[in-house]
């Protein structure tokens, strides 16, 4: 697949991966969703309806236009909606989108910056690996901690935090919005030092 620079004036894609519906609400799977409306609030990014199989937003974050996506296809199609945006705006995946989602690696609160790599289990950037046809884009994972022992995983990534966890969990979610920010504005690596781990 073939990339050229975005003339469309949209800098950067920044997609938040979950489910959608009430009985997703603040479930592990849905940290992308969560992040993706903190940034909506911290600044102001007016809804611009559904396109491309998603809920969109188009604002400026510092000097740059993104375009806020949350898929409406389930987690497990997300690339369709990535796909489709990167090609009409014709955006460099590998420069301008930002995928956030959860990681039952990492402890809850736990952020992990990456600018490639692979799906690690999870199935949305999987179909947004696929999609794209490149592991060459910067994720944001947000830790949700690991499934316990008896627990099904989709039963896991499906379930809501301890009262314990959540307090963490929102100060990640901030954290993550900042990151997105970060990147952004100055860039990936300054992103990674300030907000892994």
């Amino acid at each position: 697949m073939l990339f050229s620079n975005s003339s469309s004036g949209i800098s950067y894609l920044i997609v938040g991966l979950g489910n959608p519906g009430a009985k997703y609400d603040k479930t592990r799977h849905n940290m992308g969703f969560d992040v993706i409306d903190r940034l909506i609030e911290e600044y102001n990014v007016p809804q611009s309806g559904t396109k491309f199989h998603a809920m969109i937003g188009k604002g400026t974050i510092g000097t740059e236009k993104v375009l806020l996506m949350k898929p409406l296809t389930y987690m497990n199609l997300s690339g369709t909606a990535v796909r489709e945006a990167v090609n009409f705006y014709k955006l460099d995946p590998a420069t301008q989108v930002i995928v956030i989602s959860d990681d039952i690696d990492l402890a809850p609160g736990k952020l992990r910056i990456r600018k490639k790599g692979s799906a690690g289990g999870q199935n949305g950037l999987k179909h947004i690996i696929a999609q794209l046809g490149t592991d060459q884009f910067t994720r944001i994972r947000v830790g949700t901690g690991s499934k316990p022992e008896g627990w099904q995983l989709a039963d896991w990534v499906l379930s809501r935090f301890s009262a314990e966890d959540r307090k963490a969990v929102d100060e990640a979610i901030d954290r993550a919005a900042k990151a997105a920010a970060c990147i952004v504005t100055d860039g990936p690596d300054k992103a990674m030092n300030l907000y892994n781990g």
